[in-house]
Parts: structure tokens; sequence; C-alpha cells
């Protein structure tokens, strides 16, 4: 059997509490820090503006070879400027439970991603994710971390890490 794999980043952002929400809580904004390599594009027409529990989302992704994978997440869990789940209910992983939470500190906001995964195949799985899902997601987090500090402003002496567990 597969291992269920986890990761956790933590950015710190000049920026409001309700300004982070505002951005974060819309769906159509996630397109903007999602690398283009990646040919990340939203299906769904009935998603609506921000997230609500229950909300389904549907994309295209296409993270292997440029070909493209259905993708359908729900928001299963909205806590207003706090935190909000998504879990997928169809796609690449077998399982991805993804935690946003903002926290307010003195001069801005910190958000933390924590996100549980799990790859098909059992042990193929596991070797997949040595080779390149680990990396991939690195990325992924990496991109997103500078997209967000040129949208909202840079951290003095922050750097972008991804912790995997």
């Amino acid at each position: 059997m597969s291992k269920v794999y986890s990761l956790k980043t933590v950015q710190k952002m000049p920026i409001s509490l309700e300004q982070a929400w505002d951005f974060f809580s819309k769906p159509d904004n996630l397109k903007d820090i999602t690398p283009s390599n990646l040919g990340f594009v939203i299906r769904s027409k009935h998603h609506g503006v921000r997230m609500y529990p229950g909300q389904i989302i549907e994309y295209t992704v296409s993270p292997v070879l440029g070909i493209p994978l259905y993708w359908m997440t729900e928001i299963t869990h909205v806590q207003d400027q706090r935190f909000f789940v998504d879990e997928q209910r169809f796609g690449p992983y077998s399982l991805w439970h993804h935690q946003h939470h903002f926290t307010p500190i003195d001069g801005g906001v910190e958000m933390t991603d924590i996100v549980h995964y799990k790859l098909p195949m059992w042990v193929l799985g596991d070797i997949a994710n040595g080779l390149f899902v680990k990396a991939q997601l690195r990325q992924i987090f990496a991109h997103r971390f500078q997209k967000t500090t040129e949208l909202f402003g840079d951290w003095p002496g922050q750097k972008m890490d991804v912790q995997f567990f």
C-alpha cells in the first residue's frame, strides 16, 4: 500500500487579513498563482465568485508530459478569514486534502498551507513521488510563493520553504 505524504508551507505577507482572504477565497485567482507550464484551466461554469462549503470546482491540469487531466475539488470547510479546505473528488491523486490557514500577525498576515496526498498505484505511486511528484509540488508552491510576493510585497528575511513529511 502506498504512503500518505504531507507538506507544509508558511508565508508571511505585508497585507491585511481582509486583503489576503479577499484574494485567496476567489477560485478564479488560483490561475494567477499556478505555474503556466501546468496548463491549469478552470472548467466549471457554476463555481461561484467566493469559496463556500460544498462548492465544486472543476479544472484541467497537465502535470506530466502536457497530458491534460480532469480534476474536481470540493470546498469542504470554510471559516471566514480563518481557513478553508479543498478536497479532490476526482483527479490524479488517490487523496488530496489541502488546508489553507490565515493568521493575522504584526504587520501583516501569515498563510499556512498543509497538504495531505496519496498517489495511486501503490508502490509505483511511491516511486513516482520520489522521482518527480514531490519535486513538482515543491516547484508549484515555490512559484506560488514568488507570485504572491510579487502581488503583495516581500516580507523581510523570509525564504520559501516547503517541508515534506
